[in-house]
């Protein structure tokens, strides 16, 4: 006798109808009764009494539910302890890449589930330019990164969705070029300097505002590695630039910056977790990826 068996027997002792309990567990009422046919031939005994109308437990059918309960309950708490054991005996360093933003904004409440479930993992941790992230997973110098997806992910990287970042355009509230220039009543942004990220989906979505607002040759200020920077010169009242909100609101100068409306709302891009697919087949990799399904 199987341990399926013994809840076969239960879901049908619950519904007293074969149909029903075999729709519940994926099969035919055929099979399920030379299921409940077996375990009856194995036992020597009768366990349901079967009409047209109804299906009721015999006597023996009645002794056998305690036995059925008990070693059902037993099964699923062995499964869960071994599935337990089996998780705290993963150790090692597990390597993750992501911005100095999201090291606070994100990936607390992602680590402190996956730690939960693996506390003797070592978690290295490198922050940097969020458009590092793919180049550093591709050349395995780190297994996961988190980061923007980008618009063709390479062949042998999968993206897992963690969340949607809006962005902003902002300026300085310091007197300066740019605030002059955008306090005029017809703002000639050919001539407003900007400040730009090197690359990575905000680049590409302030790359797109350009076309849409026909500026051929935008005056850039600089263009910067990593996207905290960028606020503190905008602050300092170097120019004006597009940013994912998050970094934006979590920047200690954030209250020397300023929201400029825009006719069309910018498109947000997908944050989430790269890594290569080979990466899944090593034990502390599938377990981190398994933490974010």
């Amino acid at each position: 006798m199987e341990f399926n068996d013994l809840k076969l027997f239960l879901n049908l002792c619950e519904t007293r109808n074969f149909a029903k309990t075999a729709n519940q567990n994926h099969m035919s009422p055929s099979t399920l009764s030379r299921q409940i046919q077996r375990i009856e031939a194995e036992l020597g005994v009768s366990l349901f009494v079967r009409d047209n109308r109804q299906v009721d437990l015999t006597e023996a059918g009645q002794a056998f539910i305690s036995f059925a309960q008990k070693g059902w309950t037993d099964w699923q708490s062995m499964k869960l302890q071994l599935r337990y054991q089996a998780e705290q005996q993963l150790s090692g360093e597990l390597r993750l890449f992501c911005s100095v933003t999201a090291a606070y904004s994100h990936l607390p409440q992602i680590l402190e589930k996956f730690r939960r479930l693996y506390p003797k993992v070592e978690i290295k941790l490198t922050t940097g330019d969020p458009a590092l992230a793919l180049s550093l997973v591709q050349n395995q110098e780190v297994d996961l990164a988190l980061a923007g997806q980008p618009k063709n992910l390479s062949q042998g990287m999968i993206f897992h969705y963690i969340d949607s970042i809006s962005l902003s355009l902002i300026a300085p509230r310091v007197a300066c070029l740019a605030t002059q220039k955008l306090q005029q009543k017809n703002v000639d942004w050919q001539s407003i300097p900007f400040i730009l990220p090197v690359e990575g989906p905000a680049r590409q979505r302030i790359d797109l505002w350009f076309k849409q607002q026909k500026m051929k040759h935008p005056l850039i200020y600089a263009t910067v590695a990593g996207h905290e920077a960028i606020v503190s010169m905008v602050a300092l009242g170097c120019g004006v630039a597009m940013l994912p909100d998050v970094v934006i609101k979590n920047s200690p100068m954030q209250s020397q910056i300023t929201y400029l409306d825009l006719k069309s709302p910018i498109t947000p891009f997908e944050l989430g977790f790269c890594v290569q697919k080979k990466s899944l087949n090593k034990p502390l990799v599938r377990a981190f990826w398994q933490t974010l399904e």
